[in-house]
């Protein structure tokens, strides 16, 4: 197998049937597996997936164990060289999974890379950034009471950067052999920051590639509620990525 795709999800199945959807081309390919992964949704979504696509690995989960235990779980579960993680809030395709996976065969020092992020409109997203710190979280909070809007822009070139979102990270499996799967101390992000700043540290590069994009519809649980659970769990995973790289600053 050269490509696993993992998909994980909770209790969002109109924007499964769409991220489905548009990878049902791939899912031909015998080259091409797709693994999803459930984590204890209650809206139908895993007799969904079993009458659509029965070809989709389906992995339940009985309660929502958080983003980086649902990620390890379809690991384990695939055999792919490269293993493609995708949000259930993408639509995508070959013209812009393929030429992820043609980089990294073509560039062997890197170990993750990701397209550009798009929403349904055409508009940038940011799809990589700096790794966060304590420092860092003040402003951005500081900056968003302001009411000043950070300008999203991309490099003109394919570009080595800090991390890039879990929303579309394409990863080598050496990487996971090498570093390890994701911390499951955090249930919803930083895991993908983490993972990045691992597979740096032991020699990875991570790339941005900008000609290619993914349609992301962007939900942000921790932005629409951040006092809620979801938004608590975030804040922790936060201060425990602080105090695990010491990133203080």
């Amino acid at each position: 197998m050269v490509l696993s795709i993992v998909i994980i999800s909770w209790n969002s199945l109109g924007m499964l049937k769409r991220c489905l959807h548009s990878l049902a081309g791939m899912t031909r390919s015998a080259d091409v597996e797709l693994i999803w992964v459930d984590n204890g949704s209650t809206d139908g979504s895993e007799e969904w997936v079993r009458s659509n696509y029965p070809s989709v690995s389906r992995h339940i989960l009985p309660r929502n164990y958080g983003v980086a235990y649902a990620r390890n779980r379809g690991v384990e579960a695939s055999s792919g060289k490269y293993v493609l993680f995708l949000d259930d809030d993408t639509e995508s395709g070959e013209d812009s999974i393929m030429p992820m996976l043609d980089f990294l065969q073509a560039h062997p020092h890197t170990g993750i890379c990701g397209t550009a992020l798009r929403d349904r409109q055409g508009n940038l997203q940011d799809s990589f950034k700096k790794f966060p710190g304590l420092g860092v979280k003040i402003g951005n909070v500081v900056r968003s009471w302001l009411g000043r809007k950070r300008k999203v822009s991309a490099p003109a070139h394919v570009t080595e950067v800090d991390y890039l979102i879990g929303a579309c990270q394409m990863i080598r499996r050496e990487v996971f052999e090498k570093v390890g799967m994701l911390d499951e101390n955090i249930f919803y992000g930083p895991e993908d920051a983490d993972f990045c700043l691992r597979a740096q540290e032991a020699g990875w590069r991570v790339c941005y590639l900008p000609n290619v994009s993914i349609t992301h519809h962007w939900r942000r649980s921790t932005s629409i509620n951040p006092l809620g659970r979801l938004g608590r769990k975030h804040l922790r995973a936060l201060f425990y990525f602080y105090r695990k790289h010491r990133r203080w600053w």
